[in-house]
């Protein structure tokens, strides 16, 4: 079962809804962490080895990510998606739907 982590900057909106749309998936398991210091769940080097895939909402992650941890190898998805939107935002879960209809 693949893992799926996704990650935006403090780890309240973005990445915790895209979490939630893999709530009790039968093909993956997900997680969701974020870049900054005061990120509700930071992301650290073992989250980065448990995945299979990640998801950053941004290229300024993806950025913060390869300076901080060891990601070879790591499969870095951008998704492009900017922090507008609240925790559960109808919109932020369509959005994420179309892009992450792949693994859905």
């Amino acid at each position: 079962m693949p893992n799926l982590l996704f990650i935006c900057s403090k780890n309240q909106w973005r990445s915790p809804t895209a979490e939630m749309l893999f709530k009790n998936h039968n093909i993956h398991n997900a997680r969701s962490a974020g870049t900054s210091d005061k990120a509700r769940i930071k992301v650290n080097q073992k989250l980065i080895d448990w995945a299979d895939i990640i998801f950053v909402m941004e290229r300024k992650h993806k950025d913060r990510l390869k300076q901080r941890h060891i990601v070879a190898g790591k499969q870095l998805v951008v998704l492009d998606i900017e922090d507008l939107y609240p925790y559960g935002d109808t919109e932020l879960i369509e959005i994420l739907k179309k892009s992450l209809a792949d693994y859905l």
